[in-house]
């Protein structure tokens, strides 16, 4: 009879072989060193089955070779979607998050549930021992950001954020670009991201069989059931929640947004701080369901004077452009250059070199074995979602606001501060 071992309890046996048999040589079966060993084979939970959970767990399931081993949404429609394909047993399939992060075979979990839920759903995984991947926008405010760093870092947790561009060589080599003086000096970052939606009224409607709506909103407001607050757009194929801001406070400023500003923050070594000063303006629904910002620029301005720019696409390009004194370059999911040569220079040997991950979701799962830092860890992610809803807040208020990196804290401004957090729906709370 052939018996399968999950990664952890293959760890812990070969513990106890290492102190009660050392001195006995060990005979271990090929298939226990292979690629995909017990020891070796990362076991994943899901939180979240919807469009962006179901196509990183197929990347976990396939690149990264982890064996997704439970998953979990309020929807049964998704929930079932996402079993099937990892072909697991109903009683493998939750409603409830905090059933699955009750297994103690799940070593890592990917988090996409919507924005306002992936703070609680990350801090209470790794609370409860496991290491999380968590899709973008990484909080939905400063303060949800500033308690995951903290959990985190308690646990010795291993973590990796879904901005997943850094994974791509070509904006890496950008970033070197940009590091190593290939452009000049580099004083100002263009970033085009997509604008938000409008809608119109959507009225209640009873909520159907096979969603637990309460648990859907979780920390947000009460209010009423309409299937585009939970679901898609018509004819848009976006979820309705991301320009809600019950759920998605600065719109897809951070939902969208984060990715370029991610890797403006790479390219510039400004990762782990932020500006000193935001200013922008936008433009919001008049009426209708959605009320997140539509169009919008903001003007982010750090204590040296560089600044990253931010707008819809209709005011800049789709993407990252680093300014230099002598060159300009673009990445995202291509490159460009002001000089094409650029594009092909390899790095002297006394170069900064940067991080390399080639596939994100595989980076994450060698750091769960390894236990080295990810790509993306928990602080460079804070900042990077940070900035963003920095910009939603200036928005919101509509003028220009001091902030300092350090203390994270908006200077002689309450009302501003006040924006850092809000009162979660009982019984939720950080």
């Amino acid at each position: 009879m052939t018996t399968h071992l999950t990664r952890r309890e293959a760890i812990r046996r070969i513990g106890a072989v290492g102190v009660a048999g050392a001195a006995a040589p060990a005979i271990v079966p090929a298939s226990v060193l292979g690629a995909h060993a017990p020891s070796n084979r990362v076991t994943l939970g899901v939180i979240g089955t919807g469009g962006k959970g179901i196509g990183g767990m197929k990347n976990f399931m396939g690149p990264a070779g982890a064996q997704v081993v439970a998953v979990c949404d309020v929807q049964a429609a998704w929930r079932d979607k996402a079993g099937d394909i990892a072909k697991l047993p109903a009683a493998r399939r939750y409603v409830d998050f905090r059933e699955l992060l009750a297994r103690d075979d799940i070593d890592a979990v990917l988090v996409a549930s919507p924005d306002h839920w992936h703070v609680l759903h990350s801090k209470a995984a790794v609370e409860a021992g496991k290491d999380v991947y968590c899709e973008k926008p990484l909080s939905n405010t400063i303060a949800e950001g500033q308690a995951l760093v903290t959990a985190v870092n308690k646990h010795n947790a291993v973590f990796q954020h879904g901005t997943q561009l850094r994974s791509l060589p070509g904006n890496r080599h950008v970033c070197e670009l940009v590091r190593n003086g290939y452009l000049g000096e580099v004083r100002k970052v263009t970033i085009g991201s997509p604008p938000g939606r409008a809608t119109g009224d959507h009225p209640q409607q009873p909520v159907p069989e096979g969603i637990d709506y309460d648990l859907w909103l979780g920390p947000a407001p009460k209010s009423p059931y309409t299937p585009v607050r939970t679901g898609a757009i018509p004819e848009q194929g976006l979820r309705g929640w991301y320009f809600i801001s019950d759920y998605s406070k600065s719109g897809w400023v951070a939902g969208y947004g984060v990715h370029d500003v991610d890797l403006a923050q790479w390219g510039l070594d400004t990762e782990r701080t932020g500006p000193v000063e935001i200013d922008g303006e936008g433009d919001f629904p008049k009426k209708g369901l959605f009320d997140t910002v539509l169009g919008y620029r903001l003007e982010f301005t750090y204590e040296d004077g560089r600044q990253i720019i931010l707008t819809d696409t209709s005011k800049n390009r789709h993407g990252v452009v680093f300014h230099g004194s002598e060159n300009w370059a673009y990445c995202r999911s291509k490159t460009d250059a002001s000089d094409k040569r650029l594009l092909d220079v390899k790095m002297k040997a006394t170069d900064t070199r940067l991080y390399v991950s080639n596939q994100h979701e595989r980076n994450f799962i060698e750091c769960v074995k390894s236990r080295k830092q990810t790509l993306t860890p928990i602080d460079v992610a804070h900042r990077s979602t940070s900035i963003c809803l920095l910009g939603g807040i200036c928005l919101q208020l509509g003028r220009k606001l001091r902030w300092d990196p350090d203390q994270e804290t908006f200077q002689g401004d309450d009302e501003a501060n006040a924006l850092l957090s809000y009162q979660m729906r009982s019984p939720w709370s950080l």
